[in-house]
C-alpha cells in the first residue's frame, strides 16, 4: 500500500493545466480543485454552455475531443494535461484510446511532458495482484464490455510506448458529495468500492509535481 506525499517532486514551473472531460462527474471537480490551488485552467468542452464554473483563470476552448486539430489550441500555454474524459453515451464505439493520442501528439509538438488520465479499475495491468473478488469483476467487465477494455487496454499501450510523464489512475464507483478526506492507493489491487469525485480530484492535482507514480497505474480508492 502506498502513501500519499511519499513523492519525489518533479521540480516543473506548472502553472497552467489542460483538462479534458472537464464537464463531467469527475471533471468538474478536478476543475474547481485546480482553481482553488491557484492554478490556470485550458479546458476543452464541445457544448461550453454546460459549464457551470466561471473564474477569471479558466479559459473554455469550444471543440470536440475527436479533433486531433483542437489539441494545438487546447494544450497552448499549457505545462500539464489532465484527461478525464468520459465517453457520451450515444457513441457505439469507445474513442478513449484515440482521445488519448491526439493528447499524446499534440503534447510532443509542444514539449509538454506530465500527463494524468483516470481509467476503471476493470482495466489489468502487469504485475497486478487483484483479489478474488476483483478478478471476478474484472472478467464479468470484460465479458459485457468487451469492446470498451479492449480500447481501454489500446490506451494504456499508446501511454506506455510514449515518452512523456504519464500516470494512469485506476478509479472505483464514483460518486459525489462533501469529500471524505481518508483515501487508500493501492498499485496492485483496488482497495475499496467507491470514491467521492473531490477526493479524487484532491489527489490528481497532488500527483501533478509529484514523480512517485509516473508510468503506473496505482488504484485509488475512499
Amino acid at each position: 500500500m502506498s502513501r500519499i506525499g511519499e513523492g519525489i517532486s518533479l521540480k516543473q514551473d506548472i502553472s497552467t493545466i489542460a483538462i479534458i472531460g472537464g464537464t463531467g462527474k469527475v471533471g468538474r471537480a478536478i476543475v474547481k480543485q485546480a482553481l482553488s490551488e491557484g492554478y490556470s485552467v485550458r479546458m476543452l468542452a464541445r457544448n461550453p454552455e454546460r459549464v457551470s464554473v466561471t473564474h477569471e483563470r479558466l479559459d473554455v476552448v469550444q471543440g470536440d475531443a475527436q479533433d486531433a486539430h483542437i489539441y494545438a489550441k487546447l494544450l497552448e500555454g499549457s505545462h500539464a494535461v489532465i484527461n478525464s474524459f468520459g465517453q457520451p453515451g450515444r457513441d457505439k464505439d469507445p474513442i478513449y484510446s484515440k482521445v488519448t493520442n491526439h493528447i499524446i501528439a499534440a503534447m510532443n509538438e509542444l514539449g509538454i511532458r506530465r500527463f494524468i488520465g483516470i481509467t476503471g479499475g476493470s482495466l489489468d495491468v502487469p504485475g497486478d495482484q487483484k483479489s478474488f473478488v476483483n478478478r471476478v469483476g474484472a472478467k464479468l467487465f470484460r465479458l459485457f464490455f468487451r469492446r470498451l477494455i479492449e480500447d481501454k487496454t489500446k490506451e494504456l499501450h499508446i501511454l506506455q510506448h510514449s515518452e512523456v510523464d504519464w500516470t494512469l489512475l485506476r478509479i472505483p464507483f464514483v460518486v459525489e458529495g462533501k469529500a471524505v478526506g481518508t483515501l487508500q492507493v493501492n498499485e496492485q489491487n483496488m482497495p475499496g468500492t467507491k470514491m467521492d469525485s473531490v477526493d479524487i480530484a484532491k489527489f490528481i492535482m497532488q500527483q501533478i509535481n509529484d514523480a512517485h507514480f509516473i508510468r503506473k497505474s496505482p488504484f485509488i480508492s475512499n
